[in-house]
């Protein structure tokens, strides 16, 4: 846990310092909300699928109701109440459309509890396109259009903190008992719930809670824009989230978090390198780098490779140090680490010397 909070405190002080000292671009500036958002989004779907195994596609969806939420609320209170700090409006429109999303996100699960794998992946990609229909139809939100003139309360700081505060409440929920519960769920559900482990219950805790961050990150994307536009939440916005949770590692927050990154700041430099007649190649360059990625991941043939040069290994080789002989204080059984006790090739004797005055009989034996 405290490596994840130390990736994100690093990456917000080497950005602040950045931007201090003027050596951050604009293009630069506008990608740190995006990567908040995509952060929050990849783990809370991690929770989803990685955590509980089941298959969803209906995260986007999930943060339009966060988006719009948010951004009516921020808007009617912009307008009604204009003396009404930011430090207040932003927090209650988060808190609104969070609440709503994760409304939103225990009625799909009721709906679709006894689905699992394709049939569930199914029906939440269908709720998400459903509600995209519903959106553009409606006034209040703008219609086709999107809706506009939401105040652009969100800052890199806020959506730091809202990472920091995703991480603490998933990553927590997962090291308690009840993650246990949920990842018995994922491993085998009749072994689970035959010894007490209420399935319903936690199928709508872990589908309402990452809906409710879902709804957050939709709610902070909302404020970093102003005009919310429903075409942003389609299908193909819940595949490229589900992209990075399988890139990062189902069950991996730190590869979730690694991943959100560099695919929010490839997708931006290809939209801003390939313009014009090339915009066309973005999406081929994209799939291929990704194609590479997961053969890289998965190939056996690789394997070895990965095992030796991932950073985890790099940096145990350069910390790694030669224990004194003797020294047992920490002896893990790792001996290919610690130095030999004792040279195997060596004859070890010992001399017993009995002694006789000691060692007696309790009585005579009888002839």
């Amino acid at each position: 846990n405290l490596i994840n909070y130390a990736i994100v405190a690093a990456f917000y002080i080497v950005v602040t310092v950045m931007i201090q000292t003027g050596n951050a671009t604009r293009h630069m500036k506008s990608m740190l909300v995006p990567i908040c958002v995509a952060v929050i989004l990849a783990v809370s779907l991690n929770l989803v699928i990685g955590f509980l195994g089941e298959l969803s596609l209906g995260h986007a969806a999930f943060m339009s109701v966060g988006a719009y939420t948010g951004g009516l609320l921020s808007k009617f209170m912009a307008n009604q109440f204009p003396q009404l700090p930011v430090a207040v409006r932003f927090p209650l429109s988060l808190l609104a459309g969070g609440l709503l999303g994760a409304i939103f996100g225990a009625l799909v699960c009721l709906v679709v509890l006894r689905l699992k794998g394709d049939y569930l992946a199914i029906v939440t990609l269908a709720f998400g396109e459903i509600l995209r229909s519903i959106v553009i139809n409606l006034e209040f939100t703008g219609g086709a259009a999107g809706l506009k003139g939401v105040p652009q309360d969100a800052s890199f700081t806020y959506g730091i903190i809202l990472v920091f505060i995703t991480l603490f409440v998933i990553q927590n929920l997962v090291k308690s008992k009840h993650g246990r519960a949920i990842q018995a769920l994922r491993d085998n559900t009749i072994a689970a719930t035959s010894v007490g482990v209420n399935a319903t219950r936690y199928k709508l805790i872990v589908f309402s809670l990452s809906a409710f961050f879902a709804g957050v990150a939709g709610v902070l994307l909302a404020s970093s824009n102003y005009t919310v536009q429903s075409q942003k939440f389609n299908y193909n916005y819940s595949i490229e989230i589900l992209v990075m949770v399988v890139l990062g590692g189902m069950g991996n927050i730190t590869g979730s978090i690694i991943s959100a990154t560099l695919i929010t700041i490839l997708n931006t430099e290809l939209q801003t390198v390939l313009s014009g007649d090339l915009a066309v190649l973005k999406d081929i360059i994209y799939s291929l780098i990704l194609i590479l990625i997961v053969i890289y991941n998965n190939a056996p043939k690789l394997k070895a490779f990965r095992e030796r040069f991932n950073l985890k290994a790099i940096i145990h080789r350069l910390v790694r140090r030669k224990k004194k002989a003797g020294d047992i204080s920490d002896d893990a059984a790792r001996w290919d680490v610690i130095t030999t006790k004792i040279d195997m090739d060596e004859v070890l004797s010992t001399d017993i010397v009995v002694n006789e005055s000691v060692i007696k009989p309790d009585k005579e034996e009888k002839p």
